[in-house]
């Protein structure tokens, strides 16, 4: 079988990040070969200068296959698959469970299933990582009727989260084995509960609303609460889901300043609203950590990881401080660098920064599930 380039991506509401590999032999390189990031969300015009990118970099080739972020899963698909019609049908039914993702990437496998019929497209699923979450984890205390129609948890940044299993292994060896929690802080933010390398419990759960606050995403909220919005403010359901995905969060709580915790931060000296919602932000993600530093009966490893947990040193420094009686203890300078071992030698938990790679993750999936096929190129063009 020979070399192949593969191209992953990562569709979003309002942008694409693109990244190529070289695979061969179902394996593929470390490192990608070449990436960038379209400020716009997937689209026929979206893709002619994706496809301009792409052949520019390539030599006038086309990618051998394409490997896709999709979030959401559901109860079918715990595997990568690669994808056609039928299973496009599948994935556009967990559209509701993921607004903010699961459009955009299903879109960006219509247009090329439309311009490039032949070309293989592997979709692989946040959720899938998920899968070792035991019945009492996905459970929701609903009607039984509503687990037996998939209402449950299924927690999403998996492939975040399969990336950073491997990373810590390689890195802190045995110690990652044992009871981790993985802080996934980003514009969506989670954590997830580790034992062996496995997820065992997150925050995240039916959607990518539960859970830690987030940049624009509410977290965790009293389900009255929303019942009072729509039964007594007479919110509509399309109301409600804006204020819940695109209002609420580091930027409803600050009263609209920033969704950026770089800017509350740098605001919240002379702005109340910006001190009160990053201090909102810090509780959220120390109560959800107890939460599963009880559910692991313990922690020997806490890692942080995305935009905001790889870059932001304040961030991490009060988050840790209001995890001392853990016996959480940081070395300032170490943190201030975001060095990969940001904990000092007397701490009872070791803190980790490790920079996350779901995109990586995607390709090696892709690459296994198309290793027995025959990678032609083909063309991202219209089809003749």
């Amino acid at each position: 079988m020979s070399p192949y380039p593969l191209l992953v991506l990562n569709c979003g509401s309002s942008s694409i990040k693109y990244a190529l590999y070289d695979a061969d032999a179902g394996a593929v390189s470390r490192r990608a070969a070449w990436g960038g990031k379209i400020e716009a969300a997937p689209s026929p015009e979206t893709f002619a200068d994706l496809r301009q990118r792409v052949a520019s970099r390539l030599g006038g080739r086309a990618p051998g296959a394409v490997a896709h972020r999709v979030v959401h899963g559901g109860m079918r698909y715990t595997e990568p698959v690669l994808v056609d019609r039928a299973v496009l049908r599948d994935l556009e039914g967990y559209i509701p469970l993921a607004p903010l993702h699961q459009p955009f990437a299903l879109e960006a496998i219509r247009i090329l299933l439309a311009e490039a019929p032949g070309m293989p497209q592997v979709a692989c699923f946040d959720t899938a990582f998920h899968r070792t979450l035991p019945d009492v984890e996905r459970m929701l205390p609903l009607p039984r009727k509503a687990w037996e129609r998939g209402i449950r948890r299924y927690g999403f940044h998996g492939l975040s989260y399969e990336y950073m299993a491997r990373a810590l292994a390689a890195r802190h060896g045995d110690l990652a084995r044992g009871r981790t929690i993985v802080a996934h802080l980003g514009s969506g933010a989670s954590l997830c509960a580790m034992r062996d390398l496995r997820s065992v419990a997150t925050t995240m759960g039916f959607s990518a609303l539960d859970g830690v606050m987030m940049n624009t995403r509410c977290g965790s909220v009293d389900p009255g609460a929303l019942l009072y919005l729509m039964q007594v403010e007479k919110l509509g359901l399309d109301e409600v889901a804006r204020l819940l995905y695109r209002e609420s969060g580091l930027l409803g709580v600050s009263g609209g300043l920033s969704s950026d915790p770089r800017e509350l931060l740098a605001m919240e000296a002379g702005e109340p609203s910006a001190r009160a919602a990053l201090a909102l932000y810090v509780r959220r993600i120390v109560r959800e950590t107890g939460a599963l530093v009880a559910v692991l009966e313990g922690v020997d490893l806490l890692a942080f990881t995305a935009g905001i947990g790889e870059h932001s040193a304040e961030l991490r420094a009060r988050v840790c401080a209001a995890l001392g009686w853990l016996g959480v203890e940081i070395d300032a300078a170490a943190n201030a660098r975001s060095a990969p071992v940001i904990s000092t030698p007397s701490s009872r938990v070791l803190v980790a920064v490790e920079p996350t790679d779901e995109e990586w993750i995607a390709a090696s999936h892709a690459a296994a599930v198309l290793q027995p096929a025959n990678h032609e190129e083909h063309s991202l063009g219209k089809s003749r």
